[in-house]
């Protein structure tokens, strides 16, 4: 019997994308939320809405939550609870239908360890390695030889998996892996594995209903990659032919079978780029976040397919009968400054567009604020064509019409991927990314438009735009000619000084003198609220626009600056002021300080690491910026800091 109530233990875009498909199919929707999200747009649009309080992996709340609102099933969505054995089990035990595989499905694949294996048993071939607590990781990393990688066994998503190049490094990154094991699975027992050269990461979309059907929904392609975190997803790849996605499919249903499995799930392999020999990684025992690629070429909604087989009915489907038709590419668009080596980002939205002509999966929206509470990702953006590359020029289409402004990021670096001659090519492997980083993160200066559009935008507010007494403008005046103003305008590049000055009788039009200018240049400024039109010798350009304080925001084909009016006497002295180039330390994210590794006093090396902050699921080690000793040391295990955060001092050598 269908389900007329469905509680969804997730947020974000995750409970907006079930919200959307259990609407349609006519059940009413229950959203839970924690303190941080009580303003969500997934609180906002759910048919009834409850406070949990603390967050979302506390299972005794959700259950009293089910309990409250009358729901019949749960959906886990993909991630927090998802793969939780316990939270299954205990669903059943509450009378709620979990809306994923049953308990033992989950045990038997959510443990790398065993589930390599249960598949290996049942023919399907995985790559050599060791585990723990049967085998000594050192001793297995010496049999199977370097490059190796290590990974949680109770893991998923990338967290922390190590690429160890050599047995030196050995030690430390067990340690680094152990730690994130714990922190984000609740286990710290890890697994090597021999690692494979130019890999490709292919994955299976399978469905098995409780009546012993199961089928394969064709791959995906997920090798485009950065610290083993998906960035762009396909469908199909680019790789297989008929015969390998028949190969790869069997291989996975296999897998499948092998745990009675029940509900969507995914199958993730392993490609030698040399060879084209494929091996089991693990298997995902729930929605994936790039389903959607798989649903645009299918003409399937999945979350629809999990609530009916999960309501005890057969899929209605054969084998036979799936049809992969087109193309599509998935972009995660992330809070995270590439720049600074994708360090994650935070703030508050203060404009917002996302394209209208492609399928976009978000929560984002204007005034709502991006924390360190959750995953960096904002939003999914997804296009299908009939070809790859129809789909390719429509996905870069789609994210130069997305706008992000009061909070960085990685929009224009996933534009730069997705146009790559590589990428174009279809020639992947997962370490593309890293190897052209610096063609795909340049490090440019702001350019010289985007500088002229701040200074009009503060010049604009500073003049009245109606005629006025000439004595009552606050720029230096002399009758008969307008004087110039100067603004000075900082970004991460540095300050630069815009000059800025009214053209007689003109509301709109003004004359502007960059940096590198000698000549002055005719400019105009149109438009009002979040969008503008800049004139700037003769070329004229569309602007979002927002301010925050005495900072302007600017995007633009998928780029934000944000450029802020400076107060510093002397465009030089922001390099003390930021700790550039001295001792002061300082964090590099807003998040939680994990591990401090010096004491004050210690006597430190430039380069040496001090601590380990993370924030979002990451870790990021924080070095010595000089030589010297241990000053100060404010910041202790445990504490949560803000973004710049002064977490030690370093007196240089000879200073007082």
């Amino acid at each position: 019997m269908m389900f007329d109530t469905v509680l969804i233990a997730n947020r974000g875009e995750i409970a907006l994308r079930i919200i959307r498909t259990l609407r349609e199919m006519g059940i009413r929707s229950v959203a839970v939320h924690s303190d941080a999200d009580a303003g969500a747009r997934h609180v906002r649009e759910a048919d009834v809405a409850l406070r949990l309080g603390g967050g979302y992996l506390d299972a005794d709340r959700i259950l009293e939550a089910a309990a409250a609102s009358g729901a019949q099933a749960v959906h886990p969505g993909y991630g927090f609870l998802a793969e939780n054995t316990a939270f299954a089990r205990r669903c059943a035990e509450a009378g709620l239908v979990f809306i994923g595989p049953p308990p033992s499905a989950i045990e038997a694949m959510g443990d790398k360890i065993r589930a390599k294996a249960t598949v290996s048993a049942a023919g399907v071939p995985v790559v050599p390695g060791g585990a723990e607590p049967g085998d000594d990781l050192i001793d297995a990393a010496g049999r199977i030889g370097f490059p190796a990688l290590i990974k949680p066994s109770a893991g998923g998503g990338g967290k922390g998996m190590v690429l160890v190049r050599a047995a030196a490094e050995l030690p430390e990154a067990l340690d680094s892996a152990r730690r994130t094991a714990a922190a984000a699975f609740g286990d710290a027992t890890l697994l090597i594995e021999r690692y494979v050269d130019n890999p490709r990461h292919i994955e299976i979309q399978v469905l098995a209903d409780a009546h012993g059907n199961v089928v394969h929904l064709g791959e995906r392609e997920c090798s485009l990659q950065r610290r083993h975190q998906k960035i762009i997803e396909e469908a199909p790849s680019p790789l297989l032919d008929a015969a390998a996605r028949a190969a790869m499919g069997a291989a996975a249903v296999e897998a499948a079978r092998s745990v009675g499995y029940v509900g969507a799930g995914t199958v993730e392999f392993i490609v030698e780029g040399a060879s084209g020999d494929y091996y089991f990684m693990e298997m995902n025992t729930r929605l994936q976040v790039e389903h959607p690629v798989t649903e645009l070429v299918t003409g399937l909604d999945l979350v629809e397919l999990q609530i009916r087989v999960a309501a005890g009915e057969p899929l209605p489907f054969t084998q036979d009968e799936v049809r992969l038709r087109g193309h599509a590419v998935e972009a995660r668009v992330y809070a995270e400054d590439p720049s600074r080596g994708f360090l994650p980002t935070g703030g508050r939205i203060l404009a917002l567009r996302e394209p209208g002509d492609v399928r976009v999966d978000s929560s984002l929206m204007a005034g709502g604020v991006i924390g360190s509470d959750y995953d960096p990702m904002l939003s999914k953006v997804i296009a299908w064509g009939p070809d790859r590359a129809s789909a390719l020029r429509r996905l870069d289409g789609a994210l130069a019409a997305t706008t992000v402004l009061g909070v960085p990021t990685n929009i224009a670096f996933l534009r730069a991927l997705v146009t790559h001659p590589r990428v174009a090519a279809g020639e992947l492997d997962t370490g593309l990314v890293e190897r052209h980083l610096d063609a795909l993160v340049p490090h440019e200066a702001v350019p010289a438009d985007v500088l002229a559009a701040a200074a009009l935008v503060l010049h604009r507010e500073r003049v009245p735009a109606a005629p006025a007494d000439p004595w009552e403008v606050p720029d230096g005046w002399r009758l008969g000619e307008a004087a110039w103003t100067t603004w000075r305008l900082e970004s991460r590049d540095g300050v630069a000084e815009v000059l800025v000055r009214g053209l007689p009788g003109s509301a709109a039009g003004a004359e502007v003198r960059l940096p590198a200018d000698r000549e002055a240049v005719r400019a105009s400024l149109s438009g009002d609220g979040d969008e503008l039109l800049v004139t700037l010798g003769g070329t004229r350009r569309r602007y979002a626009v927002a301010r925050d304080g005495d900072t302007v925001w600017l995007g633009r084909d998928g780029n934000a600056w944000a450029l802020t009016r400076h107060h510093l006497g002397d465009p030089g002295d922001r390099a003390g002021a930021s700790g550039t180039g001295d001792g002061v330390v300082r964090s590099p994210m807003p998040g939680t300080v994990l591990v401090v590794k010096v004491t004050a006093g210690e006597r430190v090396a430039e380069g040496q690491p001090l601590l380990i902050v993370e924030a979002m699921k990451m870790e990021h080690t924080v070095t010595a910026p000089v030589d010297g000793v241990i000053a100060e040391l404010p910041a202790r295990a445990g504490q949560a800091v803000d973004m710049d955060a002064v977490l030690a001092v370093v007196r240089r050598d000879g200073e007082a």
